[in-house]
């Protein structure tokens, strides 16, 4: 590698150093997006309107899903790019960057494309009714239509810079977006629009937001371009390169599109029982990504130094890193239940006064917090495999987590327990998730060893 600061981390700095050099910057633009998307929630609860804040909240799993089409070149590209590196093959790193940017830009027009064109039958889909039709309608417009293609490049060419060991770039990068987007809610919503367009205020703060960001981004991709693999070829990657890319960010596409198939069927449930209740799951859906967020930074850190040990066989310094992060996520997150399990109803009135909506997500943030461990766990071994170039792991956890377990769960404890069993159904489906992780993880290290001391005995 040209940079030999970024050489060192990788190589030579001290474990926990180099993990949370990775991961703080990563872990403050997660809290950042995640702060963004609240402040959204936030300022139209300000309205104390029901409908209103569920008609915004409806668009949460249809804006996660942009973020799925992110990850198939972002993750799958940034942690190819990382183990390139970590294999001292800096043009095909330049070649698989220059795909990953253009085939993003691609899927991002058409991923608008398709929501535009099948706005009402997708908006009902996932749970619009009559009332809240029209306020989810104007927020997809601002947020998944106009902003679909800065929301997706800024997702990617951040994943692009931190692959390169670049993670207070891409740390800072993303929080810009955040902290702007916090800033214009307000004015939007408030000064420059009149009442009753609260939605479009909030709408309009997070694209223009989403505009700033990637266009800082675009500005960094230049600069790094002169010193790293970073940037557009004129070449395609090399076959092999295709399935690597594709092997790792297709399964990670999967997963959050599974991930957000699950917040709509959530939904769903939520709105066969009442309005209340509905914008009570939507604040502690978003809510509870607040420790969520914070592991999936440690992971998104953790992944590039995993990726180019791995790639350069230095496996001794690989498990040092993975243990050091899950000992971090872990411990943040057993901070965090303790803190929604005392102050849960505080949070709900930061967003809402209206008291049956409090007591509502009052009870359902309780319940769901305590899933927070086991989620960490399971996104942690998902990075893991990122790291190493696999796909088949990934995907096959993915369907277990998703299909098997958590989404057919959802149904039989709503109908068996009530509105609480869809509260109950993470805690269950994350747990018995957690387990088969473990297991596959440890298989795939005692079979990958155990190739190593081979070739060495050869």
């Amino acid at each position: 590698m040209e940079n030999v600061k970024n050489k060192a981390l990788f190589e030579q700095m001290r474990v926990p150093k180099a993990v949370l050099t990775m991961a703080v910057p990563t872990v403050i633009g997660q809290l950042i997006v995640l702060i963004y998307n609240m402040a959204d929630t936030y300022f139209i609860g300000k309205t104390n309107d029901p409908m209103m804040v569920a008609g915004a909240s409806l668009i949460l799993p249809l804006f996660n899903i942009s973020l799925s089409a992110a990850s198939l070149a972002g993750v799958g590209g940034g942690a190819l790019i990382s183990r390139l590196l970590g294999e001292h093959r800096l043009s095909e790193a330049k070649r698989v960057s220059g795909f990953s940017i253009l085939f993003s830009a691609l899927i991002s027009l058409l991923f608008s494309l398709v929501v535009l064109t099948f706005m009402r039958p997708l908006l009902y889909a996932i749970g619009a009714k009559q009332e809240t039709y029209a306020y989810a309608k104007t927020y997809a417009m601002c947020v998944v239509v106009l902003g679909g293609l800065p929301t997706i490049m800024t997702n990617v060419l951040s994943n692009l810079v931190r692959s390169v060991g670049e993670s207070g770039r891409a740390g800072f990068g993303v929080t810009l977006g955040g902290l702007i987007n916090i800033a214009l809610d307000p004015l939007f919503m408030f000064v420059l629009l009149p009442d009753g367009k609260e939605i479009l205020g909030a709408g309009l703060a997070t694209f223009l937001s989403n505009v700033i960001s990637c266009t800082y981004f675009v500005v960094q991709l230049a600069r790094l371009s002169k010193t790293t693999p970073l940037g557009l070829s004129k070449a395609l990657p090399e076959r092999a390169s295709f399935v690597k890319l594709f092997a790792v960010g297709g399964p990670a596409a999967l997963a959050t599109l599974l991930f957000d198939i699950d917040y709509m069927v959530i939904d769903k449930l939520v709105a066969g029982y009442n309005h209340y209740a509905m914008a009570a799951m939507g604040i502690v859906l978003k809510v509870e990504r607040l420790p969520l967020n914070v592991g999936i930074g440690i992971c998104q850190g953790m992944v590039p130094i995993i990726a180019y040990n791995f790639a350069a066989k230095n496996y001794d310094r690989m498990r040092k890193v993975s243990r050091f992060s899950m000992l971090l996520g872990v411990g943040c997150a057993i901070f965090s239940i303790a803190l929604y399990e005392i102050f849960a109803p505080g949070i709900l009135r930061l967003f809402i006064k209206n008291s049956r909506t409090v007591s509502y997500g009052t009870n359902f943030l309780r319940i769901r917090c305590v899933a927070t461990l086991f989620m960490f766990l399971s996104f942690y071994h998902v990075h893991l495999f990122n790291g190493y170039g696999r796909g088949r792991e990934p995907i096959v956890l993915a369907l277990i987590r998703w299909l098997a377990l958590n989404i057919p769960m959802l149904f039989i404890l709503n109908r068996l327990l009530g509105i609480y069993g869809i509260a109950w159904t993470q805690l269950i489906a994350d747990a018995l998730t957690v387990l088969i992780s473990v297991m596959i993880h440890r298989r795939f290290l005692k079979q990958k060893l155990a190739v190593v001391s081979s070739d060495k005995m050869l």
